[in-house]
């Protein structure tokens, strides 16, 4: 992928096959293109060649509505800056993604937080939540309206070690609880043990890490 004719390729030669279920952690340095490749899975960006198929659709043959509707449907997204609407309450924030899909469900939306010990703050602002809560909301709103693929984007990024962890496996065990899909990008290491497979981008290439 290039973002112009005038530029070098940010990705190339990509090789990458995700089996469903599957965590799969990209390990890179800033810049080397993981985010890129989480926005071209997610629909978000469009490549300039080759195929990309995710969850049975093929992204390149999608206009852009459909692409707003497969973002919609099939994603769940997970951003280092959390990216929680200010002016919403921890519950309405929850609400979005089943009101975007015309899935209106309070009693799941309920479910939902206390499966992530989150009952307690469903009224309250993210502004007033610490970074580990408002990443436990941005989980719980990636997964509310159960898409078969989840992006993680340096999702403990903003976190000390210990809130890490703890984000990192109650991510893995509502993957598990779901048979969801993840990709996630990090440049953490420690963080990237927890996943099935790892891979690393360097220079826009892929390459498989042992375990």
């Amino acid at each position: 992928m290039r973002y112009s004719e005038h530029t070098s390729p940010v990705l190339q030669g990509l090789e990458l096959q995700v089996n469903r279920g599957e965590f799969v952690a990209i390990l890179g340095r800033s810049g080397s293109g993981k985010s890129t490749l989480l926005k071209l899975i997610g629909a978000m960006e469009q490549a300039t060649s080759g195929n990309l198929i995710v969850a049975g659709h093929n992204l390149g043959e999608l206009d852009e509505t459909a692409r707003t509707l497969f973002r919609r449907r099939k994603i769940g997204f997970v951003f280092q800056n959390y990216n929680l609407l200010s002016s919403l309450t921890v519950r309405d924030n929850l609400r979005l993604p089943l009101a975007l899909n015309r899935v209106p469900d309070d009693s799941r939306v309920q479910q939902q937080l206390e499966t992530l010990n989150l009952g307690h703050l469903r009224d309250r602002y993210p502004g007033s939540l610490s970074g580990g809560e408002q990443q436990r909301v941005a989980l719980a709103r990636a997964l509310i309206h159960r898409p078969p693929v989840v992006l993680a984007d340096e999702p403990t990024g903003n976190l000390d070690r210990s809130t890490s962890e703890e984000v990192l496996t109650l991510l893995q065990s509502l993957i598990r609880a779901h048979g969801t899909t993840v990709v996630m990008a990090t440049h953490s290491q420690e963080a990237a043990r927890i996943a099935d497979s790892i891979y690393a981008l360097d220079e826009g290439c892929l390459v498989a890490q042992h375990q």
